[in-house]
C-alpha cells in the first residue's frame, strides 16, 4: 500500500468535484460517505485518504449503509459488464454448480432475513470461504450484521481506493 502522494492521488485531489464525486461513487454508493471524503480533499497521502474513508464509514447511518449496499450485486451474480464486480467475485468463477445453487438459496434467505444483499469483501476469497461466511452470518442479529457489513464495506472501500491512488 502506498503511503505518500502518487500520480493517482494527485489526479484525484486535483480533479473537478463532479469527476471526483463520480470516482468515489464507483468506490462506494453512499452519498454521505462520498461527500465526507470530497470535503476533505486534498489528501496528503493514501493513508490519510484511507483514514478519512474509515472515519466516514464509521459515521454512516443505517440508511447510509443501505445506500452503500445497494451498489453491490449479490455474491455469485456480478453486475454484467462490470469489471470491478467480476474481479472482486473471481472466487465464485470456478465454483461447482451445487455450490452456486446453495449460495443463491442462502443469498435469498439472507436477503429475506436482513432486507439487503449479503455483503462480504470477496477479493481473494474462495467460493467455499464466502459460503461458510454466509452460513455463519445468517444467524446474526440485525445489529451484529449491520456492524459486520460496515467493516466489510470498509475493506472493500480501501481496496477500491488503493486502485485509485495507485493508478498511473
Amino acid at each position: 500500500m502506498t503511503s505518500g502522494s502518487t500520480p493517482g492521488l494527485t489526479r484525484f485531489n486535483t480533479s473537478d468535484e463532479s469527476a471526483a464525486q463520480a470516482e468515489l461513487h464507483e468506490v462506494c454508493a453512499s452519498s454521505a460517505w462520498g461527500s465526507k471524503l470530497l470535503a476533505q480533499r486534498p489528501f496528503a497521502s493514501a493513508e490519510t485518504l484511507f483514514t478519512a474513508s474509515d472515519a466516514a464509514m464509521a459515521e454512516l447511518t443505517a440508511d447510509d449503509l443501505a445506500e452503500a449496499m445497494a451498489g453491490h450485486p449479490p455474491i455469485g451474480r456480478p453486475k454484467p459488464g462490470d469489471p470491478t464486480s467480476s474481479r472482486e467475485q473471481r472466487g465464485m468463477a470456478g465454483a461447482s454448480e451445487e455450490l452456486k445453487k446453495e449460495m443463491l438459496e442462502l443469498n435469498l434467505a439472507y436477503q429475506d432475513r436482513f432486507g439487503h444483499v449479503f455483503l462480504i469483501c470477496a477479493t481473494g476469497a474462495t467460493a467455499e470461504q464466502m459460503l461458510d461466511a454466509l452460513k455463519d452470518r445468517i444467524g446474526h442479529t440485525a445489529e451484529e450484521e449491520r456492524e459486520i457489513v460496515r467493516a466489510e464495506l470498509g475493506k472493500i472501500n480501501r481496496i477500491r481506493l488503493t486502485r485509485i491512488v495507485e493508478a498511473p
